[in-house]
């Protein structure tokens, strides 16, 4: 998936989960990145940080976990694993 794509979609599930939350701002995410991503955790970031900016989201603390679980059902997935939230 192109990382443009990703990311939009990222900061719509973020988005959501803060209004859902009535959070003023995003605190911090955690994501997952499957072994079959095809996305370092650094370039990851990098988008990260772009997206971001001028969300409600930016400036989040970012955790990223990366598997080696080429195995895994959602090996080629980015996974949201939490959101964490400041109302």
């Amino acid at each position: 998936m192109h990382e443009a794509t990703l990311m939009a979609d990222l900061m719509r599930r973020i988005a959501s989960i803060a209004a859902v939350d009535r959070a003023r701002r995003i605190t911090g995410v955690t994501v997952r990145l499957g072994a079959l991503s095809h996305i370092s955790a650094a370039h990851f970031a990098e988008h990260f940080k772009r997206a971001s900016d001028g969300t409600v989201a930016q400036g989040a603390r970012l955790e990223v976990m990366v598997s080696d679980d080429w195995r895994d059902a959602q090996a080629q997935d980015i996974v949201l694993e939490r959101v964490e939230v400041e109302t």
